[in-house]
């Protein structure tokens, strides 16, 4: 198989999420994959093995639920801008019902046995709302503040509603608190300055008020049980290094641990009795998602660099077969350590299997920044790899994953901080003779695609070719016309608004240096994108215009991250031209 038509077959390879299904109904489930051609909600019956296409929508679905009784689904409806309401359908089928709220952008949702919803949403009105949806009854707002706030979780019987908010105006660590259906107030729990809370999910008991949550008093995420009515808390502390997720057993009495360490994953059982934690056989890799079944199995998504993704159970099978042909597979990820400027560097490096070196290197940057990289099926890396490129991927200063300090190390100089330690990696790649100097591009999406434009304009003569996707090209306009949910984000980040902090939003902005970059420049821009902005992406184009700079762009109709499969093919296609095209390479046959 050519390199073209491998890469390609990995993106056109049917994929699908973790079926969630009904608690109450666990025989009936709901997905997303991409079998259709772009990403779409899908109902699956597993009693009968039949799975039926819920949405077909031009841009994809990208959120949806299941209630506990397994009789709705939920999902929303945008036009690839994230903005929308929404929706559900009976799960035999059966005509789209819309909820009665003005349109926005989706702030979480939460459902109860008794059919009622708590509901998040901004964008409309003064910040962020969170509504009562119930059968027959009108909805009712029950909570709306102006800094971020999304629904956490709601209780079996609709009783209690856990919120997530950040009253406090630090977005990076929000607060918890439960709620009433009338709104008042249950219990309210906030760790302080730096340390944030998550709430995941009530027990899977009737009448059990116990609430699972992650928080950070030990430098790194762990779980706790919180009863919100009596303020009574358990911590489960762990042994094992890595930042943790979790989830309930049916029963409420385990737990299912997913600890993510250094960019891979492992599954625990922990036994809220005995206090005993027992490990779950997985392959080396990295687990997407898991969840507990009836019966004490566990199901999970598993992929590595080298392996596509396959949703496999604790006791061995596969759960779900994709239709149609499987993923050709790639090559394994190296680990990579160095010391940084701000302590120990991690990164993932990958390499063709032809030849020793000095490869043209793609420094491929994540996004987020709270995010990170790790040992899992990347279509985008692989098919870098295909063409002959070295990849590496750093996980800066403000990924996730490396404990809180290393999250929260991004303070003051946002930005210049990241490429220090991409720098830093970069200069070990050359001197070990892996990277070639003189072919070096640096590329990323969303916060990547920013480092990116930064990258160019901080350090001109390092790098031969940028491809920047939806990147922020200048954090004061993007404040102008972002989501209130990332100016929160913004501020939290920066220490202010740009009107509070104008120095620092201009200095770590690509747009100040845009006169000082050299490489050429693809970027890929989003027309309808909330959180990267267009107008001052296309600032940022016309200023390289008005220099006659060498540059290209790809726009396209939807917001960020496309859920359209020939989309994602025609991006990546853009991507791999420009830069064989500007390194003087040609691919291979």
């Amino acid at each position: 198989m050519k390199a073209e038509e491998r890469w390609q077959a990995r993106f056109r390879a049917p994929r699908m999420t973790l079926p969630v299904w009904a608690r109450q109904n666990p025989s009936r489930a709901v997905y997303r994959g991409n079998a259709s051609g772009s990403w779409e909600v899908y109902a699956w019956d597993r009693s009968t093995g039949v799975s039926r296409q819920v949405t077909d929508r031009p841009y994809g679905t990208a959120h949806a639920a299941i209630d506990p009784g397994g009789h709705w689904i939920w999902w929303f409806a945008d036009d690839g801008d994230e903005r929308g309401q929404w929706m559900r359908q009976p799960f035999q089928g059966g005509p789209d019902e819309p909820i009665d709220l003005d349109p926005g952008h989706p702030a979480g949702i939460a459902l109860s046995a008794l059919g009622a919803a708590a509901v998040g949403v901004s964008g409309v009105g003064a910040g962020f709302q969170i509504h009562l949806v119930r059968p027959g009854e009108p909805t009712k707002m029950i909570y709306e503040h102006t800094e971020t706030a999304s629904v956490a979780a709601m209780s079996l019987d609709g009783s209690l509603i856990a919120i997530s908010h950040s009253e406090s105006g630090d977005f990076r660590h929000p607060g918890l608190r439960v709620l009433r259906p009338d709104g008042s107030t249950v219990g309210e729990l906030c760790d302080g300055p730096g340390k944030g809370l998550v709430a995941l999910r009530f027990a899977p008991v009737a009448g059990d008020r116990r609430l699972l949550i992650l928080h950070e008093r030990r430098g790194r995420r762990e779980p706790a049980l919180w009863d919100p009515a009596t303020g009574d808390q358990r911590e489960v502390w762990l042994r094992e290094q890595g930042d943790v997720t979790a989830d309930w057993y049916g029963d409420g009495r385990s737990i299912l641990i997913v600890r993510n360490d250094r960019g891979r994953s492992r599954l625990h059982r922990y036994d809220l009795g005995g206090g005993g934690m027992a490990s779950i056989e997985t392959p080396h890799g990295v687990i997407e998602s898991a969840a507990p079944r009836p019966g004490d199995t566990v199901e999970y998504i598993w992929s590595s660099a080298a392996h596509p993704p396959v949703i496999r159970s604790s006791n061995g099978q596969v759960v779900l077969h994709a239709a149609g042909p499987s993923a050709p597979p790639s090559v394994p990820v190296e680990d990579l350590d160095i010391e940084g400027p701000g302590g120990r560097v991690h990164a993932f490096v990958s390499r063709p299997e032809q030849g020793t070196g000095s490869y043209p290197t793609v420094f491929l940057l994540h996004g987020g920044p709270t995010s990170h990289d790790d040992d899992s099926f990347t279509p985008e890396v692989a098919a870098w790899v295909d063409y002959g490129f070295a990849v590496v991927r750093v996980n800066y200063r403000g990924s996730t994953g490396y404990g809180a300090a290393w999250r929260n190390a991004l303070r003051g100089e946002v930005g210049h901080i990241e490429l220090a330690d991409v720098a830093a990696v970069r200069d070990h790649m050359v001197a070990r003779g892996v990277a070639d100097p003189e072919r070096l591009v640096l590329a990323g999406t969303a916060w990547g695609g920013y480092l990116t434009l930064l990258g160019l304009g901080t350090q001109p003569k390092t790098w031969a070719a940028g491809i920047a996707a939806v990147p922020i090209a200048d954090h004061a306009a993007a404040y102008e016309d972002e989501t209130d949910s990332l100016r929160a984000h913004h501020r939290s980040l920066i220490g202010g608004s740009p009107q509070e902090m104008p120095e620092l939003y201009a200095a770590s902005s690509p747009i100040t240096y845009v006169d000082d970059v050299q490489a050429p420049v693809l970027i890929l821009a989003g027309k309808n994108d909330p959180r990267c902005p267009s107008r001052q992406i296309e600032s940022y184009i016309s200023r390289l215009g008005e220099r006659g700079h060498d540059h290209e762009v790809y726009r396209f109709d939807a917001g960020p991250g496309s859920l359209v499969v020939a989309e994602r093919i025609g991006q990546m296609a853009a991507q791999l031209e420009f830069a064989r095209k500007r390194l003087g390479l040609f691919p291979p046959g």
